[in-house]
């Protein structure tokens, strides 16, 4: 075990874990913050899609050793009343089904549009080519996304 000093939705915490634990179980267990989801477990679904200064990042596979000083930003963080472009975006493009891809979506979207505030559709199909949803409403995605980069 070890003390880690992390700074999560711009709030300082401290936590005691193995170095090597996934910054998805530290998040999740250790922190209490339970919107970044476990989908593989091996960073290739993007349901536990985190920022790590402000990049979009894979919290299964990030041990909390490789993020210490950093800073964090987890869905619950982009905004607190739900009022982020992306997510009203999402709500008017009836985006989500089951939802469990959603969280991990949205946060590769959001660093999607820091970078580039007025994407094509094949930047967002090559942002977007390493989250799952096995409800296939990537259309809807897409279309929300456009529509929140017209909204930020």
């Amino acid at each position: 075990m070890a003390t880690f000093n992390i700074k999560i939705n711009n709030e300082s915490r401290q936590v005691d874990v193995d170095p090597d634990t996934p910054m998805l179980w530290v998040l999740r267990d250790s922190v209490g913050l339970v919107g970044t989801k476990y989908g593989c477990g091996i960073g290739q679904c993007g349901a536990c899609t985190i920022h790590v200064n402000g990049t979009a990042v894979r919290s299964c596979s990030t041990p909390i050793s490789a993020v210490e000083g950093k800073s964090i930003t987890t869905i619950e963080g982009l905004s607190a009343d739900a009022s982020h472009p992306l997510q009203e975006a999402w709500r008017e493009h009836d985006v989500p089904q089951c939802g469990y891809c959603q969280a991990g979506q949205i946060m590769n979207a959001a660093s999607l549009l820091a970078n580039n505030s007025s994407p094509s559709d094949t930047e967002i199909d090559q942002a977007m080519q390493g989250n799952l949803c096995r409800c296939a409403t990537y259309t809807r995605i897409k279309a929300a996304i456009k529509t929140a980069a017209k909204n930020s």
